[in-house]
């Protein structure tokens, strides 16, 4: 079974919110949050993930297709078949210990690194879904050969190239 860490932007740009995206790109978003019910999705069991979800999506589930997948997530956290808890450890300067500690990943967005550290941490190796968010883009080389797998659901909102509506 594939296992998933899920960057906020992609439920944000699945509930329409994220103007740097188009149809296509929510499109794709919409449909990869729906299709992680099959899959697993990891996070850390310190609810940092969970933390930033809460501050962009709403709990109730609604209206949009993130909105869905937070409540989805919340409800389901604890269920092994659907999630993995991943333990993540603080630290001083790369944020968490298991963040890399390569000077090319210095300038690597400090909010994103729980997603690095989890995919890094987890038994599942799992892959790290982005939509429109450039760090991962532009740091792929290091990020590729720490292991770290970056699916980028958006690449052409990335290279600002969306289609305008």
């Amino acid at each position: 079974m594939d296992a998933f860490v899920v960057d906020t932007n992609v439920a944000v740009v699945a509930n329409g919110k994220a103007t740097q995206a188009d149809v296509e790109c929510q499109l794709t978003c919409t449909k990869i949050l729906l299709t992680l019910r099959e899959t697993r999705v990891s996070l850390d069991s310190g609810d940092r993930i969970l933390a930033e979800y809460r501050n962009n999506l709403s709990m109730s589930g609604q209206p949009g297709v993130g909105d869905m997948f937070m409540r989805w997530i919340h409800q389901n956290q604890y269920n092994p078949k659907v999630c993995e808890r991943v333990r993540i450890s603080p630290h001083t300067k790369r944020e968490f210990e298991e963040f890399p500690n390569d000077p090319r990943l210095n300038n690597f967005d400090l909010s994103d690194r729980k997603f690095v550290a989890v995919a890094l941490a987890s038994k599942y190796r799992p892959y790290i879904l982005n939509a429109v968010d450039p760090d991962w883009s532009e740091f792929k080389e290091p990020l590729s050969d720490h292991k770290v797998k970056v699916k980028e659901l958006c690449p052409q909102c990335i290279r600002g190239l969306c289609s305008e509506e």
